[in-house]
């Protein structure tokens, strides 16, 4: 059955079974290997793409359900090569250890960021609640969430935003 997704702002279109996972379709078809499979249940939150805004677990949507809509995944938040603010701020905070977790934790911290502008470590603890890090790097991602609130303010100030 074919379906048009809109990943990363392009039109694709895609021939695949409507029950397919939207992660093995991003990896295999689209070559976008950004999300990562971790669990497949959607413990894990390493497959986590934005659809419409919303931070999502690839592994659990049939890519039926992404027909139509708007899908970002880590690729399409530097799509001129300039890190997002949230990119550059897990840079700045070395919120990263593996590298396995991380498109997820930015995309749901962009999520998170785009919703509310200036969350409280409350908030971003919720929103990241599901996102594992193996490596236990969580004070240093809160830290680059916080630096992102921050850099997404400046950006709005200077009439310029990056995600």
């Amino acid at each position: 059955m074919k379906f048009q997704l809109r990943v990363n702002g392009h039109l694709r279109e895609i021939d695949t079974d409507p029950r397919r996972p939207l992660l093995d379709v991003l990896r295999e078809d689209l070559h976008l290997t950004g999300a990562k499979y971790g669990c497949g249940e959607g413990q894990c939150r390493a497959c986590t793409v934005l659809v419409e805004g919303q931070a999502r677990p690839s592994c659990l949507l049939p890519v039926r359900a992404a027909a139509g809509l708007r899908v970002t995944t880590i690729e399409g938040l530097a799509p001129d090569g300039r890190l997002s603010a949230v990119q550059q701020a897990f840079v700045e905070e070395s919120a990263m250890q593996c590298g396995y977790c991380v498109p997820g934790m930015i995309l749901t911290a962009t999520a998170l960021l785009g919703r509310v502008p200036n969350p409280t470590t409350g908030q971003m603890i919720e929103a990241l609640n599901g996102n594992l890090c193996r490596c236990c790097g969580y004070p240093n991602i809160l830290a680059a969430v916080q630096r992102a609130a921050k850099l997404l303010a400046q950006e709005k100030s200077n009439g310029r935003q990056s995600f």
